[in-house]
C-alpha cells in the first residue's frame, strides 16, 4: 500500500472511538472513494507543482489553501482533518486566515481559540442584508463602543490583522499576552487595511480593544509560522455558492490576491438542493460565473469543486425522503466545474451514491439530521480528500521526473 493511503487509513481506522460497524464503512467509504476517479484531475496540475516547490524549498513563505463552503466546511471537523494531514505531510504554516472575535455562538477553528465581547456586530451572515464589506471569507464584525475586544490564541511567529479602513474610523489598542504592544488607527480612505506584526515563535494570547466611539470593522487574522501549509476554513452556516456575490468584489479580490492560494477549494450545494430557485441550467450558469470571478482573483491557483454529500429531509408523520433537488446541484456543479477547466470531486458518489446517507446514520458517522456528518465522519471526508489527493500527487511527481529525464536526454518533443 502507498504511503498516503496507508497513513490515512492507519489514522482513521485505527482510532479508539471508532466502534466495528464505523470502522467497516469508513474502510468500505476510503475504498469506494479511491475506486471513484476525480475528474479533470489535469486542473490540479498548478496546485501539484506549487506544492512540489514549495517541498523542496523553492519557494518562499507558507503555501495557502482556502476552503469556502456551507456549514460542512465551517465545522472544521472536515476541514481540520485535512489541515493535520497537510501539514503533518509538509509542514505547519500556521492556521492561516480566521475570523475575528467571534461572528456567530457556534463559529470555531479546530488549531486556534477566538472570542469576543457581546458589543460586536456580525454582518454577512444568511438571513442578514448588509453592505457587502465583508473581505475574504464573506463575514466581518464591527462596533462603535469603547471597551469592546477580540481575542486570538494561537501559535505563530507572525501576525495580521485584516481591518476596514474608513474615514473617521476608530482605534485600536493591541496585546500580546497582556502587554501593550501597539495602538492601530482604522481611520483613512475607504478600503482595506492591513497591520502586522512579527511575534516572537511560539503561544501567544493577542488582544485588540477599541478605546473610542468611531466605527471599528474587522475582517481576520493571518497566524504564520515558519514553511508550510496552511488549509484556511471560510464556511458559513446556512450559505449557498451564490453567497459570494454579495460580498463587495473589489475588496474580496484585493484579499485573496493577498493570501495567494496555490488551491482553492469550492464545497456547497446541500442548501441549493431543497431551493426552489435554482434548476439545472441557472445553478450551472452561476456556479461557472462564480469559478470565473475566483479564477480572475487568482489566476496562479488551481480549483477543486466538491460536490455536496447525499441528504434526506423530514416529511412530516411519513418519515424521511431523498432529496430529490441534489440530482440537479451535482450536475450543474459537475458542468460548469469541467467547463471552466477545475476538478470534480464528487461527495455523493464517493459516500455510496444516492440513498447513502441512512447507512452513515445508521452507523453513527452521520447526523440524525441526515444532513450532516458526525466529527467522526468528517475526518472520514476529510481523509478520502487527502488520499485521492496525494495519489495524484504521488504520479504526478513520477511523471514530472520521467519529463525532465527525457528532456535533459534531449529526447522530448516541443511539448512535453
Amino acid at each position: 500500500m502507498r504511503w498516503p493511503e496507508a497513513a490515512v487509513l492507519a489514522s482513521l481506522l485505527a482510532a479508539p472511538t471508532l466502534g466495528e460497524p464505523k470502522q467497516d464503512l469508513a474502510g468500505r467509504f476510503l475504498e469506494l472513494a479511491r475506486q471513484t476517479p476525480v475528474e479533470n484531475i489535469a486542473a490540479l496540475v498548478p496546485f501539484f507543482e506549487q506544492l512540489y516547490r514549495h517541498q523542496r524549498g523553492e519557494s518562499d513563505g507558507s503555501l495557502h489553501i482556502l476552503q469556502y463552503g456551507d456549514s460542512h466546511t465551517a465545522a472544521d471537523e472536515w476541514t481540520g482533518f485535512l489541515r493535520a494531514l497537510f501539514q503533518n505531510r509538509f509542514g505547519d504554516g500556521g492556521s492561516g486566515y480566521a475570523y475575528a472575535g467571534r461572528p456567530w455562538n457556534g463559529y470555531r477553528r479546530l488549531d486556534l481559540r477566538s472570542g469576543g465581547t457581546k458589543g460586536w456586530y456580525s454582518d454577512g451572515l444568511v438571513g442578514r442584508q448588509g453592505d457587502g464589506w465583508y473581505g475574504l471569507g464573506g463575514v466581518s464584525i464591527r462596533t462603535t463602543r469603547p471597551g469592546e475586544s477580540v481575542t486570538l490564541e494561537v501559535s505563530c511567529d507572525k501576525l495580521e490583522l485584516y481591518y476596514l479602513q474608513q474615514p473617521g474610523g476608530g482605534a485600536l489598542e493591541f496585546f500580546d499576552n497582556g502587554v501593550q504592544t501597539g495602538r492601530i488607527s482604522t481611520s483613512g480612505e475607504m478600503g482595506p487595511g492591513y497591520w502586522s506584526y512579527e511575534a516572537p515563535a511560539g503561544f501567544h494570547r493577542f488582544e485588540l480593544e477599541t478605546v473610542d466611539r468611531l466605527p471599528v470593522r474587522l475582517f481576520g487574522w493571518v497566524a504564520e509560522q515558519g514553511r508550510g501549509v496552511t488549509y484556511e476554513t471560510l464556511g458559513i452556516n446556512g450559505a449557498q455558492a451564490s453567497i459570494v456575490f454579495r460580498w463587495e468584489e473589489k475588496l474580496l479580490a484585493e484579499h485573496v490576491t493577498r493570501r495567494r492560494p496555490a488551491l482553492i477549494v469550492l464545497a456547497y450545494g446541500t442548501n441549493e438542493a431543497g431551493s426552489a430557485e435554482w434548476n439545472k441550467e441557472n445553478y450551472r450558469d452561476m456556479f461557472a460565473t462564480l469559478i470565473h470571478r475566483f479564477r480572475q482573483m487568482a489566476p496562479a491557483a488551481s480549483i477543486l469543486v466538491i460536490g455536496p454529500p447525499d441528504r434526506y429531509y423530514r416529511v412530516r408523520n411519513r418519515g424521511w425522503r431523498l432529496l430529490a433537488g441534489l440530482d440537479r446541484i451535482v450536475e450543474a456543479q459537475r458542468e460548469a466545474a469541467l467547463g471552466t477547466g477545475c476538478a470534480f470531486w464528487d461527495l455523493r458518489a464517493k459516500m455510496g451514491g444516492k440513498g447513502s446517507m441512512k447507512q452513515w446514520v445508521s452507523s453513527g458517522l452521520a447526523q440524525r439530521d441526515h444532513a450532516h456528518f458526525t466529527a467522526e465522519g468528517y475526518r472520514i471526508l476529510g481523509g478520502a480528500v487527502f488520499q485521492d489527493l496525494m495519489e495524484h500527487y504521488g504520479t504526478f511527481l513520477k511523471v514530472r521526473q520521467e519529463l525532465i529525464g527525457q528532456n535533459r536526454n534531449g529526447q522530448t518533443s516541443e511539448n512535453p
